[in-house]
């Protein structure tokens, strides 16, 4: 059904990266998965929705791992031919200095229309802000952020969209709220205190990050340097973000509606910033995935007729076993039960929690009884992160039969394998994954997670029905303990005797699983959630 007819409200989407393909360079994890599925499901649906973000030409980063056994980073330069040039240009004032930005558009992937913001541009001041996706320290990170919104505001204006709703999706874009401001008390002559109580009515925000140290704060000196202060005073900026500025506090402070991407994830982003004065509202509206892009069409079909789920997750498992011996020349065995983790690395997500006790783990890789899938990239300049891939890639090179790290992680390999393994392994320190899109999409493929209760997984999990929970939403401080007993009980008592001795069972799991998620997990769903709950009530 198209919605236009039901004279929704226009939504304007502010995101850093947005995931619609992986040829399409210019998104670096979840956040932008999230994003590109957003504007798929817009598109499906008939909604009256925009986004907007920055081309970054040279990608994220290109990581494979060296002869030492260390990752190392690329950037490559990458044209899109399939752009389309909207004629547009903006000037974005940055440090001084007037940086000119091209606006193309993307609507290639089935996707509702994306406007890039482009600063490689012969003889513009500073062309490479939008280069590196992330690829910066702070000075040239609010560059970006003043490109994306700011220059996102403008760029709506030449374009003649009329915009009834921004939604910032995390606090990159929160310098649009700013420019919002400033465009009412110099356009229309409002006070500071009109122009922000206005400004709210128009925008909502999403917030992503549990953890306070992962929230972006700035130095007011170093924000009024960039020129990021766009016409506001010290004072005005103090009482949007504080000092430091956090854009997270100022994201809260700018909108009318706040919400936290799943309903554990709510809990946490509620008592987090309960002590900022002024705050919207956080309410929880869980992400979803695309379906289109997600679930592999033969399930899907075998799902709908009631066919034989095993024979299609048989081809997808197949195809993914091919794939993994063409990149890493490691043959595994289609009757063995193969487990995947593949994410971004991260030490709360502890990737390699399953080699706690090599007693129990060990034997069981060395008679093939499991077979473990990694993948992974980690931000080119956290060091920490790095070296979690190496030491998953070390612990790949004991068990070369049994073990595969997949080099430079992208979408391609996200679909592989959330539809090729027969287990989703997923065990992060609760309460510090906020969503986790990536067990939903494999839940839709028939994939069976095996999760701690964490982001989404404690609204769809039935214990032995459509997955299985790790631990018993344990927060103590030595949950790693906790958690890796917990895992290794489910794994040899429920999953291993499940599989291997009763397949009629796993399908019924498959089924319930792919029942259980793809319209409660789906991009479609939380659309209607965020028109209904965020851009339509006050």
């Amino acid at each position: 059904m198209n919605k236009n007819t039901k004279k929704l409200p226009t939504v304007a989407y502010f995101c850093m990266e947005y995931g619609l393909h992986e040829d399409f360079h210019i998104y670096a994890g979840g956040l932008g998965i999230l994003a590109g599925d957003i504007l798929k499901a817009a598109k499906d649906d008939g909604y009256p929705f925009v986004g907007v973000g920055i081309l970054w030409r040279q990608g994220y980063t290109k990581q494979l791992i060296g002869e030492d056994g260390e990752p190392y980073d690329s950037f490559p330069a990458y044209n899109y031919e399939f752009l389309k040039d909207t004629g547009v240009e903006v000037k974005v004032k940055i440090r001084g200095r007037q940086v000119r930005a091209k606006v193309w558009l993307c609507d290639y992937y089935d996707n509702a229309p994306l406007y890039l913001l482009d600063t490689n541009l012969p003889g513009n001041n500073d062309p490479f802000i939008t280069g590196q996706l992330y690829g910066w320290f702070s000075e040239e990170r609010i560059a970006q952020e003043m490109i994306l919104s700011i220059g996102g505001i403008k760029a709506l204006r030449r374009l003649g969209i009329n915009v009834d709703i921004y939604h910032f999706n995390d606090s990159h874009p929160v310098l649009a709220g700013i420019e919002l401001i400033r465009e009412k008390m110099d356009e229309e002559g409002m006070s500071f205190e009109e122009a922000w109580e206005k400004t709210r009515e128009q925008i909502v925000f999403t917030t992503h990050t549990p953890v306070m140290a992962g929230n972006e704060v700035h130095d007011h000196e170093l924000l009024r340097y960039m020129g990021a202060y766009n016409g506001l005073t010290y004072g005005q900026m103090l009482r949007l973000g504080g000092d430091p500025f956090s854009m997270t506090v100022a994201g809260l402070r700018l909108s009318k509606k706040a919400n936290a991407v799943s309903k554990l994830h709510g809990e946490t982003a509620r008592k987090m910033w309960k002590d900022v004065q002024g705050a919207s509202e956080i309410i929880a509206i869980t992400n979803g995935v695309h379906n289109g892009t997600w679930q592999d069409p033969r399930i899907a079909v075998a799902y709908k007729k009631n066919s034989e789920l095993w024979k299609a997750h048989l081809e997808a498992k197949r195809e993914m076993i091919d794939e993994i011996y063409k990149r890493n020349g490691v043959k595994l065995d289609e009757n063995s039960l193969i487990i995947g983790f593949a994410r971004r690395a991260a030490p709360y997500k502890r990737s390699d929690l399953i080699f706690s006790k090599k007693e129990i783990i060990e034997p069981l890789l060395k008679d093939k009884k499991i077979q473990l899938v990694f993948s992974g990239k980690a931000h080119p300049n956290d060091l920490t992160g790095k070296e979690i891939i190496s030491r998953i890639y070390r612990i790949s090179l004991e068990y070369p039969e049994s073990i595969v790290f997949l080099q430079n992680y992208d979408m391609k390999i996200g679909k592989l394998l959330t539809r090729g393994c027969d287990v989703w392994l997923n065990n992060p320190i609760r309460p510090l994954e906020a969503s986790g899109t990536s067990g939903m999409k494999a839940a839709m493929n028939g994939v069976l997670n095996l999760s701690i209760l964490d982001g989404w997984w404690p609204e769809g999990c039935i214990h032995g029905v459509n997955g299985w929970q790790i631990g018993n939403a344990y927060e103590g401080e030595d949950c790693d303990e906790v958690d890796a007993q917990s895992l290794y009980h489910v794994l040899l008592n429920e999953v291993l005797p499940t599989f291997y001795e009763n397949k009629k069972k796993w399908e019924e799991m498959m089924r319930s699983s792919i029942e259980m998620s793809q319209w409660n997990f789906s991009a479609s769903r939380m659309m209607e959630e965020y028109y209904k709950l965020m851009y339509t009530k006050k």
